[in-house]
């Protein structure tokens, strides 16, 4: 078994032990519903940015504060002079070890902004450099692909939205996470290893929270595969993407319970209808779902399962197709950006 699926497995255990201490996020919520803000700036890259994505569409439509995703050499090499007193800026990380990382959130301090970091690795610089400390207790992270330290970031987010906001049905839901993601882990995605086994191209959609999750597959189909994945709304690619989707072109679709699910069922009825290869990712009660997808207590948590179920597949569609998943070529675990 590789390291990636041993590591994404482990991802509800890992919830589980995030919920048995929620101290320093319940001491950040209360402090962000002290005062009114206007903008929340996340700063992350690759699989973090990701995450950030689904923080920035659960913070957005439960709480309304506008979240941007803040271009880190703005900061760093152009060293803009932001306007960012009193507000959040959050920075998600597995190492907290890249320098872009670390500066921008040191220059976002300095010009008075309530600095977060959502980091894997205990003493990191990037937890130094912030006034907020929000531990992912993910535990070590071998495989070079991120399953569990992704998984821990989402956790995470959905606690803090769900604290700040002081929703009791979402703290109650965050409960049961553990159990179904342990259920989802369990879900035969085998359909998608023999379907993308022999794939070069393709395009994964999703759309509101379920857009982080695309985003986040098809990077990992690219890291592990080595599948020219690329992730867009369901309504972004009936635009200049739907030139591309023919025939036989392979589509991941998925469609989590919430108000973007109908538009997105939509989209792969009709790329069906073209001739489409279309695996839909969606819950039992969908007759035309490819994938299954596990329900959990809350809709705005099914994307964090969705993940995982994922994560399983991808671990076995590239051992199929020959490659290490733990190992991609070209990469490290550590990508220490400037």
């Amino acid at each position: 078994m590789s390291n990636m699926l041993k590591e994404a497995l482990a991802s509800a255990d890992v919830v589980a032990a995030q919920l048995n201490d929620t101290s320093r996020v319940e001491a950040l919520a209360a402090r962000l519903a002290q005062e009114q803000r206007h903008v929340a700036l996340t700063v992350a890259r690759g699989s973090s940015d990701h995450a950030a994505s689904y923080f920035a569409s659960l913070t957005m439509s439960r709480i309304g504060l506008p979240v941007a995703s803040l271009p880190m050499s703005v900061a760093t090499l152009q060293q803009a002079p932001l306007k960012v007193h009193g507000q959040l800026a959050l920075a998600f990380s597995q190492s907290g070890k890249s320098p872009d990382l670390v500066g921008t959130m040191q220059a976002l301090r300095e010009a008075g902004a309530l600095t977060v970091a959502a980091v894997n690795v205990p003493g990191s610089p990037l937890e130094n450099a912030c006034e907020f400390y929000l531990p992912l207790v993910a535990g070590p992270e071998l495989s070079v692909a991120a399953t569990k330290s992704y998984i821990a970031m989402l956790s995470v987010s959905a606690q803090l939205v769900a604290h700040w906001q002081k929703d009791e049905a979402l703290l109650g839901a965050l409960k049961s996470l553990p159990q179904a993601l342990a259920r989802a882990g369990a879900l035969d995605w085998s359909k998608a290893v023999d379907e993308l086994r022999g794939v070069e191209r393709m395009i994964v959609i999703g759309r509101g929270m379920g857009l982080a999750i695309a985003q986040e597959a098809a990077l990992k189909l690219k890291e592990t595969s080595g599948i020219q994945a690329e992730a867009f709304s369901s309504a972004e690619v009936r635009h200049g993407p739907m030139e591309l989707i023919d025939r036989d072109y392979p589509l991941l679709v998925f469609a989590p319970r919430g108000p973007e699910q109908a538009g997105l069922l939509q989209l792969a009825h009709d790329m069906r209808a073209r001739g489409a290869r279309v695996l839909l990712a969606a819950p039992d009660d969908v007759s035309e779902a490819t994938l299954p997808l596990v329900s959990t207590a809350h809709a705005a948590l099914d994307p964090i399962a969705a993940i995982l179920s994922f994560y399983v597949m991808a671990a076995g569609l590239a051992a199929a197709r020959g490659r290490d998943p733990d190992a991609p070529r070209h990469l490290m675990k550590v990508t220490e950006t400037h």
